[in-house]
Parts: structure tokens; C-alpha cells; sequence
């Protein structure tokens, strides 16, 4: 049996930009996506703390060091560019291998620098 647990998060995310005619994903700057171990394509959940919106989409890899986060597609309708998010990503792992494991929290600031990581 597997269970499917928190593996890292982006926490505190400020969207740089919504872009709603696109085939829908959320960018995100390579070099976050990176520290937090999120890899390209990868299915990720999307909490916006200002609207309380929720959604399920896919990554893509946007230039490191640029501090993107783009929303793009259908999910620009749900959030707006300056809102705050956090980007969690899971795994799916055994219960003991579950019991090990230590999420990655990238804490960022209001211009998607990394201030922490715990």
C-alpha cells in the first residue's frame, strides 16, 4: 500500500504574472522549482491565501533566477497576478518510508527570493 504525502512546498509564492489564453500550467522560476526538488511537468496543488482558491495543474521550468510564477490557463480565472500562494508537491511512498520523510518548506519573500529552507 502507498500513501501519498507532502514532499515539498514553495511557501508564500507571489504570482508575477496570469496569462489566461494558454494551454494551462503554472510557471515557475527553474531555479525555486529546483530548491524545493519539483521537477519539470510535475502534478502540483496551488493554494491562493488571498482568494482561498484551490487547484491541481502541472509545472513548467521558466528561467532561473527570473523569480516567475506564472499562472497560466483556465486557472488565471481562480488566481491573480500579486496574489500569494503556496505550491505543495507530494509523493507517494509506503507507510514507513512516510514515517522518514521530512518535507523541504522554500520560504520565499514578496519578490520569490528564498529567504529559508527548512
Amino acid at each position: 500500500m502507498f500513501v501519498k504525502v507532502l514532499k515539498s512546498k514553495l511557501h508564500l509564492a507571489r504570482i508575477t504574472e496570469t496569462k489566461l489564453h494558454y494551454a494551462g500550467s503554472i510557471l515557475i522560476d527553474r531555479t525555486l522549482m529546483d530548491a524545493a526538488g519539483i521537477v519539470p511537468y510535475e502534478a502540483v496543488l496551488v493554494a491562493d491565501l488571498d482568494s482561498g482558491n484551490r487547484l491541481e495543474t502541472y509545472t513548467v521550468a521558466g528561467e532561473p533566477g527570473s523569480g516567475s510564477v506564472v499562472i497560466l490557463g483556465a486557472a488565471a480565472r481562480l488566481i491573480k497576478q500579486g496574489d500569494t500562494v503556496i505550491i505543495f508537491s507530494f509523493a507517494y511512498c509506503t507507510p514507513d518510508e512516510a514515517e522518514k520523510l521530512k518535507p523541504k518548506v522554500v520560504v520565499l519573500d514578496e519578490k520569490n527570493n528564498i529567504t529559508q529552507i527548512k
